[in-house]
């Protein structure tokens, strides 16, 4: 009977680079995640050698965001992010906004459209949370104001990332000239829930 050895050989190689790439930057004084991202580059398809099966790495990818997040859902409450919503929320939003138009701004400069500069830019203007969590844990300061603040600060990037997701399928739609009713509707529906659910937030 044939064994199909993919999902095991996938893990077996990530996990093994990963610990050997961990251990030698660490051991250089960098961040155990460098590592872990050089181990990633090794056994994917532009380099040399062992290569791990894509649409597979790709899922178990998704599964280990999803169980980073549950991570970060573990340190932090909708109490903690209510504690600090009144810089968290604006600072967050300012932050997107101007990160954003600057994102626009180059594009604009490399002769990209209006759409492709906004994705771009929304892109550049969100910071992951649970890499920045694990630098606030190692120097102790995950449970103080500030890092609280920065915690709460994330979490309203990741949520405001997860509208940006809803919203960009129709938007991309409406830019690329479909402007159907129905779909004007979709768009204004979903922007009218955000905007219930942001203030009863705030």
């Amino acid at each position: 009977m044939a064994h199909g050895l993919t999902l095991i050989t996938t893990i077996a190689a990530a996990l093994g680079l990963a610990l050997v790439c961990g251990y030698v930057a660490a051991r250089a004084k960098l961040p155990p995640l460098v590592g872990y991202l050089i181990a990633g580059i090794m056994i994917g398809p532009a380099t040399p050698g062992f290569v791990a099966d894509l649409e597979l790495s790709a899922q178990l990818a998704e599964i280990g965001v999803m169980l980073l997040m549950f991570g970060v859902g573990l340190h932090f409450s909708l109490d903690d992010l209510l504690a600090v919503r009144r810089i968290a929320l604006p600072g967050a939003l300012g932050q997107i906004a101007v990160a954003t138009l600057l994102g626009v701004a180059v594009a604009q400069f490399w002769g990209w459209n209006i759409a492709s500069g906004v994705v771009f830019g929304l892109a550049l203007s969100v910071a992951s949370t649970v890499v920045l969590l694990k630098a606030l844990e190692a120097r102790g300061i995950l449970e103080t104001v500030n890092g609280r603040i920065a915690v709460g600060w994330l979490v309203v990037e990741d949520l405001v990332m997860v509208v940006v997701l809803v919203l960009l399928p129709p938007l991309a739609l409406l830019l690329a000239g479909d402007a159907s009713g129905s779909l004007s509707a979709s768009i204004c529906a979903t922007i009218s829930l955000i905007v219930a659910c942001s203030a009863g937030v705030a």
